[in-house]
């Protein structure tokens, strides 16, 4: 059995497994919640992650805006679910409301010599940015290149057939948003919440990066750009979906 084979076959098992466990799937939301904001340097455990979502518990000696953070991301991926019961097309307008609940109170307004924007709000970015060495693409041109994502997303959407292709492309939403970096901040968790929105609306199981993955994962994206070669990633996500699929059905089926 080839790993897409074996992949769609763990899927199927954790469909049938999760269908009807209502606490199960919220405590897979909050495990997601927790990955996604560890990778992007929250430093709450995900006892205290689970703490404060599900009892409302402020996690004692942690930043407030670390604990912002997971209650933004927790709101978002609520929204974001909930839209692919919709079963619209992608919009702008769409990833603009999940960049902006994102970063609702931990955002703000930026004065730039483009102009102000406001971060909260989802508006793109009038400035540029870098991560390490790497440079993204000028703030003017990222209304055209977003733009043409999305439409081409969307043609795309209408096409795929396969399990392999619906699951490439979520991971190339992921990554051609996160190149991109439209917005100020937040862009790495919204990226991982697109690739969801895309997985949840072809009726496939969501999942996280592992935090414990965040180095290599941060490395495939790198390579996958350096080589203009999205595989490399693709290849880096199927392991991460596997390992998030034969995890959780280890805790389910006991």
């Amino acid at each position: 059995m080839n790993r897409i084979n074996k992949l769609e076959t763990l899927v199927n098992r954790y469909k049938l497994a999760m269908h009807g466990q209502v606490d199960l799937q919220k405590f897979t939301s909050y495990a997601l919640t927790w990955h996604s904001t560890a990778i992007e340097g929250s430093t709450l455990t995900e006892g205290q992650v689970y703490n404060l979502l599900d009892l409302d518990i402020p996690a004692k000696n942690k930043p407030f805006t670390e604990q912002q953070m997971v209650i933004d991301h927790q709101k978002a991926l609520i929204f974001t679910l909930n839209e692919t019961k919709e079963r619209a097309p992608l919009t702008e307008t769409l990833i603009q409301q999940i960049g902006a609940l994102v970063v609702k109170n931990t955002g703000s307004i930026y004065n730039t010599a483009l102009g102000t924007f406001d971060s909260t709000h989802g508006e793109y970015r009038l400035l540029n940015v870098f991560a390490g060495t790497r440079r993204f693409p000028d703030s003017t041109k990222v209304p055209t290149l977003m733009k043409t994502l999305v439409n081409e997303i969307n043609d795309k959407t209408g096409k795929v057939q396969t399990f392999s292709q619906k699951c490439e492309l979520a991971f190339e939403l992921h990554y051609r948003f996160v190149s991109i970096h439209p917005f100020a901040d937040g862009n790495g968790r919204t990226s991982r919440l697109l690739m969801n929105y895309i997985l949840a609306t072809f009726e496939l199981p969501i999942f996280y990066v592992f935090k414990s993955s965040r180095i290599p994962y941060i490395q495939a994206l790198e390579k996958a750009r350096t080589a203009n070669n999205i595989t490399v990633f693709n290849d880096f996500m199927y392991r991460q979906y596997q390992k998030f699929l034969e995890k959780d059905l280890k805790t389910i089926e006991k």
